[in-house]
């Protein structure tokens, strides 16, 4: 049994019992429902992209207030008398998400550009807020709330009973579950995955990491809303109370101890969590004498606990012990035939492709790099070598977009690029690889090479979700295939690239740079941690890519290596060349002789 049908298998059970079950367990069934469509948009913003929010019950409370204002105000009702009032709750629904989105729009533009515990902070404070407005406007009710919401209705059947509301809840939440794995299934959903650890990496594979966190921001804001939606038409009441900032830490709880990288860890975590607090409620002033929010005690426990003995949550540990009992899931990455890929024309033969023209870097009062002239051209191979802390990194990071100059000018295929972002020299057909290696450490091999063909895709979110891209997506993965079997690493396509070795980890990072079908490859230590059959192996492909036509720029300390692969070496001392020209030309200078073994340069005339 695979985990796929062992999930149809509980689903469709829940359907037959559910008109069995006991009015007070359908009714925690309901609220394990809501709670669990907030806590999969935590796992989406914290667990996959990497950003705590504690303010998701702020999003609850404006999807419920903006149905209970639309279905109970005078004003709303004297200006849609004309519609029927049955419409009135999906125009609520409507405006909710409208004005969830803005908000959350207008927060995320601000909050997330905070990085490490101040994002958290900035989540908490308009958490508060927003609380609070709720609170003290009293077209909203203020703090006594507003009553009278109507029941749901579609197409004349009655939703005000719990059972019968309740399937909807749940058909929500599994549509939602169904749509957000889809998404992660894609080529959008690498590139969230790699908000969370690897936003430089993902930004030189053509990925706007700002735009992602604020789409993903948003799109966890609107899944709370819903359940607002979902929660006002169930209680029929409203007031502040269930939208603090104590219930967005229990949302968060429920991410994290369910397990925050998991969607089906949500659904966990809010049945752990909802179970326990009812219990809890009930049996701790029995054991202390005494009432009050004893709970809150031990879910803070509980997180220390969880944090402890399962970092990653209860999920991963749930599913580890049942996948002994089951069959993997079968491969289908033939299912549907592949589109064609945008292709790249590369230049001619000698043309140069990269020009970096007095490019100065300064840290205060460290000059990284002085003045440092160099090109490169279509169809060659072009080392930059130095001694350590000569600034050769420095220098990557300024001609590829990850860092500016401070002065002197970067040219791409003839484009000045000062300013510009990584993703625009990806997107001109510049590829890379890094001095320490950066991958998605638990995703395979497959989906990090995979990464790197990012911009050669088209298909957006909405796809993604309703599987529209399928064809699009065997493609990239047609493609990361083809460049992983190219560099000899067709046995490990489905392991976790962080199990692999130093060298071979190198080796993933350049299929995913050459998945971009890239003009220009720059490889940073490539041969780094390779033994000698490896670093033969890459030679040859190197040289296969430059008589392809390919550009290549080299960072190496292997001197053998570099010596009897490049067409032309450009030598870094302190941050200033000192020397280019051929192999043969580079070794024969004695400032580069002098840099590497520490001797004088000899005085002309006198021996060397």
């Amino acid at each position: 049994m695979t985990s796929r049908r062992l999930t149809l298998i509980a689903i469709v059970l829940l359907a037959l019992v559910w008109s069995f079950l006991p009015p007070f367990t359908v009714t925690l069934l309901n609220y394990i429902g809501l709670y669990s469509m907030v806590a999969v948009g935590l796992v989406l913003i914290t667990g996959v992209g990497g950003m705590t929010s504690f303010g998701q019950a702020a999003f609850v409370g404006l999807g419920a207030y903006a149905t209970a204002w639309i279905c109970t105000s005078p004003q709303a009702q004297q200006a849609l008398a004309a519609l029927p009032p049955g419409l009135l709750p999906w125009l609520g629904l409507l405006l909710g998400l409208v004005v969830t989105a803005l908000v959350a729009w207008g927060l995320g533009a601000v909050t997330l550009r905070l990085s490490g515990h101040y994002l958290p902070l900035g989540t908490i404070a308009w958490g508060l807020s927003l609380y609070y407005i709720f609170g003290n406007l009293e077209v909203l009710g203020g703090f006594t709330g507003i009553t009278g919401v109507p029941a749901l209705s579609i197409f004349g059947l009655d939703l005000a009973s719990p059972r019968v509301l309740g399937i909807l809840i749940w058909a929500v939440l599994l549509l939602g579950i169904w749509s957000l794995h889809n998404l992660l299934d894609s080529r959008e959903g690498r590139a969230i995955r790699s908000l969370k650890t690897g936003r430089v990496m993902a930004e030189s594979m053509g990925v706007d990491t700002a735009k992602q966190r604020i789409k993903l921001f948003v799109l966890a804001a609107l899944l709370a809303s819903v359940s607002g939606w979902l929660y006002a038409h169930l209680q029929r009441f409203i007031n502040p109370t269930p939208f603090n900032i104590n219930i967005g830490i229990e949302y968060l709880f429920m991410a994290v101890v369910g397990g925050s990288g998991h969607l089906w860890g949500a659904v966990l975590g809010a049945t752990l969590i909802t179970l326990l607090k009812e219990q809890l409620q009930d049996l701790l002033p029995k054991l202390l004498g005494a009432s009050g929010n004893f709970e809150v005690i031990v879910f803070g426990l509980l997180m220390l606990l969880v944090l402890q003995r399962a970092a990653d949550g209860l999920w991963p540990l749930l599913a580890g012990w049942t996948r002994r009992f089951m069959k993997p899931e079968p491969a289908r990455r033939n299912a549907v035939a592949p589109a064609q890929l945008a292709q790249r024309t590369l230049p001619q033969p000698g043309e140069i492709v990269l020009a970096a023209d007095d490019v100065t870097k300064r840290f205060s009062g460290l000059i990284a790099n002085n003045a440092v002239n160099l090109t490169v051209k279509s169809g060659e191979v072009h080392a930059l070598i130095g001694p350590n802390g000569a600034g050769k990194s420095t220098f990557f990071n300024m001609i590829s977009g990850v860092d500016d100059p401070t002065s002197g000018s970067v040219k791409l295929m003839g484009q000045p690029m000062n300013g510009k972002p990584s993703r625009a020299f990806a997107a001109l057909g510049l590829g890379r690889t890094f001095q320490h290696v950066r991958l998605l450490g638990q995703r395979s091999v497959l989906e990090n090479v995979a990464l790197g063909a990012h911009l050669r895709g088209h298909r957006g979110w909405v796809s993604a979700m309703l599987r529209l891209d399928r064809h699009e997506e065997a493609a990239l993965l047609a493609e990361a295939r083809r460049q992983i079997e190219r560099c000899g690493l067709l046995e490990y396509i489905d392991t976790p690239a962080a199990s692999l070795p130093l060298g071979q980890q190198r080796i993933v990072e350049i299929a995913r740079a050459l998945a971009g079908q890239p003009a220009v490859l720059l490889l940073d230590e490539p041969a780094a941690g390779l033994r000698h059959l490896e670093k033969q192996s890459l030679a040859a492909l190197l040289a296969q890519l430059r008589a392809e036509g390919l550009a290549i720029l080299v960072v190496e300390h292997d001197m053998e290596f570099v010596m009897n692969l490049a067409d032309r070496v450009t030598v870094l001392e302190f941050g200033t060349v000192i020397s280019t020209g051929t192999p043969v030309q580079v070794q024969a200078d004695p400032r580069v002789m002098a840099a590497y073994l520490g001797g004088d340069i000899p005085e002309a005339g006198e021996s060397a």
